[in-house]
Order: structure tokens, then sequence, then C-alpha cells
């Protein structure tokens, strides 16, 4: 009797394990307002404490948290030197970078990985002498050789050194013409998908989504994209004129109804996609949610991070 108990088991338990691949601690979560909780994300494979930080808005804050949550087993300092390996930045703006740029003087050596805009903009504006120290092996002399700019080409995937895990990144746009980027995070033919700020095609006059939907949908067929981080910013409410380069609840739904044209509509039922970068400004959080809610016809799974909460994936 034991030994059929042990078999139904196992295999049931297995199957569980199995099924997470990916964890994700949010060091920070909103888009703006905050500076103790702007975006910010540590991924690794579900087995590993090694971590790639996509976007780094809040660093030490997150970190902080992370550690009374129990998340890491060490002081904060340690956690960043240590089980940070490098970090993968969409675009420029303050609420993606501030961190990376505050905690430098005490970080370890690592990798800064992005497309050429973005690293551009990093090593002449903000890794300069008349801004801040370089910390960098580019740019103002004398360079300090802290970080390496990794420059990453678009569709070219390519290892994130001292991790398990591999990145492929593709262009959004951010209010045109200005760019922003999703990474592709891939460990053991899984994939994880985080997409930095974006509009939607439509309010961008852009194809950039429509191809990252074509690039991707095959691995949601498959079941193997465990989710995708995307940002919803403003509520319906929002005049188009006003967007900035985000999305709204109503726009993520067209998006998503867009990605359900190459995936099938049963593909897309269960699957999680986690909303990041919420406006922090007035009941905005609520009604965004309540808007989502209303609108999810594909029955997505909606997830809203929480900084320091641990995401299994």
């Amino acid at each position: 009797m034991y030994q059929k108990l042990c078999f139904l088991i196992l295999p049931f338990l297995f199957l569980q394990l199995s099924a997470q691949s990916f964890k994700v601690i949010p060091l920070g979560v909103k888009g703006g307002s905050d500076e103790s909780n702007l975006s910010a994300y540590l991924v690794a494979p579900f087995n590993s404490s090694d971590f790639i930080c996509l976007d780094a808005g809040t660093v030490h804050t997150g970190v902080e948290k992370a550690v009374k949550a129990s998340l890491f087993k060490t002081s904060a300092e340690r956690a960043i030197k240590n089980n940070i390996k490098g970090y993968c930045i969409s675009h420029p703006h303050l609420d993606h970078l501030a961190g990376l740029i505050i905690n430098s003087p005490d970080d370890t050596a690592k990798n800064i990985y992005g497309l050429p805009f973005c690293l551009d903009v990093i090593k002449d504006k903000y890794f300069t002498w008349k801004s801040w120290a370089n910390f960098a092996d580019q740019g103002d002399k004398p360079a300090l050789n802290k970080y390496h700019y990794t420059y990453l080409k678009e569709g070219e995937e390519i290892a994130l050194e001292q991790t398990q895990m591999r990145v492929k990144a593709f262009a959004l746009s951010h209010s045109s013409p200005y760019q922003s980027t999703a990474f592709l995070i891939q460990s053991n033919d899984n994939y994880v998908l985080y997409l930095g700020d974006t509009g939607a095609d439509e309010t961008e006059k852009s194809d950039r989504l429509n191809f990252l939907w074509e690039a991707i949908s095959p691995l949601i067929k498959t079941k193997k994209l465990k989710g995708i981080f995307i940002e919803v910013s403003f509520p319906n409410q929002q005049p188009a004129k006003q967007l900035f380069g985000h999305l709204t609840p109503a726009l993520l739904m067209q998006e998503m109804e867009n990605l359900a044209r190459l995936t099938g509509k049963e593909a897309m039922r269960g699957f999680k996609v986690l909303i990041t970068h919420i406006k922090p400004a007035g009941n905005h959080s609520a009604e965004i949610k309540r808007q989502l809610q209303q609108s999810n016809k594909l029955q997505l799974q909606l997830v809203y991070p929480q900084q320091a909460q641990l995401l299994k994936l």
C-alpha cells in the first residue's frame, strides 16, 4: 500500500516542482513619485540565487525589504554585491535607473546589459564626472572599470554572465521617437518576458509590439513562456495626448487581443500577465485594477506584483 501511495504521489510532486521555473523578487513596482518603490525586478531560475535585475529604479530599499521578508539570508549590502549578477536596463529614465546609479559606489563588478540607445545615455549622461563618478569601463576619464557595458543586438540571444540564464532584447516604442526594451529571459527552455515602458502600437504608430508578439507567441502555445511583465501606467480616462508612451487597461487588453490572434484564445486563458508601473497618483491603482478585471475577456491571470513579495513562475 505504501509503495502504491508513493507511486501516485511522487509524480504529482515532481510536476508541482517542475512547474515552477523562475522566482522573481520585486524590488520596486510603481511608476513614479515614490522613490522607494520604483521599477526593479530580480529574476533567477527557481533553484538558483544568482539574479539578474530587470531595471533598477529602486535597489537598496527593495533588497532591505526582501531581507526582512526572509527572501535573502544575508544583509542587503551583501545581497546586492553577491546575488545581483548584472542589470538589464530597458531605458534610461531615472525611475528605471536611479537605484543602479546611487548604489554604484558600494556595488561589485558586473555587467550592464542594454540596447545601444540606452547604454549610450548612461555612458554620456549619468556615469560622467560632471553628474556622478564614472564607475563603468567606457566614457569619461578616468573610468573606474566597475561596470562593463554589454551592448545587446535586437533579436540576438546571449548569456547573462554568472547566471543560468540567457537574454534576447526587443526594441519598444516609448513616446516615439524614444525607445524602451523588452527582455526575453530564458533558462532551461523556460522563458519569462519583461517589458519596460511601452505605448500601444496604435497610439505609437508602430509595429514593435506586434513584432514582439509574433516572436513570443509560439512560446505561449507550447507553454514555455511563464508570464509577461507589462506596464499599465494610467486608467482609461487618461487623454491620449497625455499617455507619454504608456498603456491603459483598454490599450493593454487591445494588445492582448492582438497576441491572442497569434496564439489562439485558448492558449491565453489563465496565462499570467503581471501588471507593472502603475502610477501611484490618486486612486489610479484601484481604478486600473477594476478596469482590467472588467475587460478581461481572455480570462488572463492578472497578477499585481508587490514590493519584496516572492513570485513563483
